[in-house]
């Protein structure tokens, strides 16, 4: 029947793997097809929800920079080739790391993997 003339044109079930959000939708939002980035919070609970992200993120961004001067700090002693104020800038840099790991500002992994790292470079600089 109607399954051999189809075959011919494209094999079967083919339409099953294309999602249906695939098609070509018109833009939700009318004629403002980008208004849902500039939607404002509706409910109380929403509302205090979003000034207490606005308060994390600013203390998490500080948080995270203050990591990344400890680092840089470490760098450029590392670079410099004081071994003391190395060993110095590493103890910081990791209680700082650390730190940032019990805030959730970094993942536990990665502050272990970065104080791993840390003291590998120590280590290859005080061996030389």
């Amino acid at each position: 029947g109607g399954e051999e003339i189809r075959s011919g044109i494209d094999p079967p079930g083919l339409f099953q793997y294309i999602r249906a959000s695939n098609f070509a939708r018109r833009p939700t939002g009318g004629c403002y097809p980008f208004r849902e980035q500039f939607r404002m919070a509706n409910t109380p609970g929403s509302k205090k929800a979003v000034r207490k992200i606005a308060r994390r993120t600013e203390v998490n961004t500080a948080r995270r920079s203050r990591v990344r001067t400890f680092l840089r700090k470490f760098e450029e002693a590392v670079t410099s080739g004081d071994a003391g104020a190395a060993k110095d800038a590493f103890v910081k840099a990791q209680s700082e790391l650390m730190r940032a790991v019990t805030k959730g500002v970094v993942h536990k992994n990665t502050g272990s993997r970065k104080v791993s790292r840390l003291a590998a470079q120590l280590k290859k600089m005080s061996a030389a």
